[in-house]
């Protein structure tokens, strides 16, 4: 979440809400908490919800330097592979996060 805030468009382009937090309940009821443990969720300005890979376009159009990778994922060879990568990522998020965890600079 760190890279994201360093590398985002604008100071207060994300807000991160944890999922297991009281204000996540109150603000977007309609993310269950079954939902938000199963993908990330992105709430655009207009509170449209979009969940995992359908929300990787909208994270990169917000990034420094990533804006032109949003554009690819209108392809639809691209939109299959981001959901299998996004899914296998997202099924092993905590593995990945303790082994990637001692290479980042804080």
């Amino acid at each position: 979440m760190k890279w994201v805030e360093l590398h985002a468009i604008e100071k207060d382009a994300f807000a991160f809400i944890p999922c297991q937090s009281e204000e996540r309940k109150n603000r977007f009821p309609e993310i269950t908490d079954k939902a938000c443990q199963k993908s990330f969720h992105i709430v655009l300005p207009d509170n449209k919800i979009l969940a995992g890979d359908t929300a990787l376009p909208e994270v990169l159009n917000r990034l420094k330097g990533y804006r032109w990778l949003s554009i690819l994922f209108k392809l639809p060879v691209i939109k299959a592979f981001v959901y299998v990568v996004y899914r296998w990522v997202a099924n092993n998020r905590f593995i990945i996060s303790q082994t990637i965890k001692p290479l980042i600079v804080e």
